[in-house]
């Protein structure tokens, strides 16, 4: 994940704090205090604190969820930057629970961590599901191409090779890729042996008829 993410995420936070505290809604003052309170934890990086009391304001008010996903989302990039990868997934997982509709940027950064603990059939499923919905993205065609190769899925690989080519002509990395591909492909294919001659039949002369 990078720094670009971390800041949208802190920039969706101070904008959830300002509208949870513009918020003039009197009918759940209590859940609007939690949120309030949340957003201001996690600001501060007290991100355990933050998801605690936004799960707790969600519960009252479902409206909190967006806020409580940007929580999910920060505690996730602190989890994979100490390493901490299954938490990281755990938290992705939730966040998309809440907010299907951002689901592009959670299957990204969920596959990043994947990736990182060699889970490529699970980073597999995320990139197809990004592919589904961005079909000419190359980065996703191109990221799981290289799964497919790591797996030795040679034919998927190189399907998805050409559609990267198709796309950018001369994309150095698919080019690159096409290279190693067709020479693996050539070393797995079986020589075949050149056809037998066929044997002749061994012709049988007539006995002789012995002379009386």
């Amino acid at each position: 994940m990078n720094r670009s993410f971390a800041f949208i995420l802190v920039a969706a936070l101070t904008l959830c704090a300002s509208q949870v505290c513009q918020a003039a809604e009197k009918k759940n003052p209590e859940a609007n205090r939690l949120a309030r309170d949340g957003v201001e934890a996690a600001k501060n990086q007290d991100f355990d604190k933050a998801v605690d009391l936004l799960k707790k304001a969600t519960a009252m008010d479902k409206k909190y969820g967006d806020e409580l996903s940007a929580v999910y989302q920060q505690r996730a990039y602190a989890a994979a930057n100490d390493q901490r990868y299954g938490d990281a997934i755990n938290d992705y997982n939730e966040a998309l629970k809440l907010t299907p509709q951002n689901a592009a940027r959670i299957h990204e950064q969920r596959a990043a961590v994947e990736m990182k603990i060699q889970d490529y059939d699970k980073a597999l499923a995320d990139y197809s599901e990004l592919i589904k919905q961005k079909p000419d993205e190359i980065k996703y065609i191109s990221y799981r191409a290289y799964i497919y190769e790591l797996k030795n899925d040679l034919q998927n690989s190189m399907a998805d090779n050409e559609k990267i080519l198709k796309l950018d002509a001369n994309n150095q990395d698919a080019k690159a890729r096409k290279q190693r591909l067709e020479q693996k492909i050539a070393e797995r294919t079986p020589l075949t042996p050149p056809p037998r001659s066929p044997t002749p039949s061994p012709t049988h002369s007539p006995a002789k008829k012995k002379k009386p």
